[in-house]
């Protein structure tokens, strides 16, 4: 019924505007990538992780292994297996701790 009230005509939409949204999405879309927005928050933290699980793991079973061949060899067992096992620890977390400290600039 609305449908045959008489009444304004709507207005079409001008081609200025069109091109001006166009121009507009564009520029908003190489300043995400500009800036770096564009890309997946998500992707990044997860690489975070993995280095950190990755410098933990290692120098832990690193020291320990390079411990342990030393005392097979040397014959001081536990001494350098618990020594290193321990260095490799303190490399471990002083690594973590300048991951984190790069990443919070």
């Amino acid at each position: 019924m609305a449908e045959k009230e008489p009444g304004l005509d709507p207005l079409s939409e001008d081609a200025r505007l069109t091109s001006l949204d166009a121009r507009l999405k564009q520029a908003t879309d190489d300043e995400a990538i500009r800036s770096g927005a564009g890309r997946d928050k998500g992707d990044d933290d997860y690489r975070l992780g993995n280095r950190v699980l990755a410098e933990l793991i290692g120098g832990m079973v690193g020291g320990a292994l390079i411990g342990w061949v030393l005392d097979r060899l040397l014959g001081t067992s536990p001494w350098l297996l618990l020594t290193l096992l321990a260095l490799g620890i303190v490399v471990a977390f002083r690594n973590i701790i300048r991951i984190s400290n790069r990443r919070a600039k």
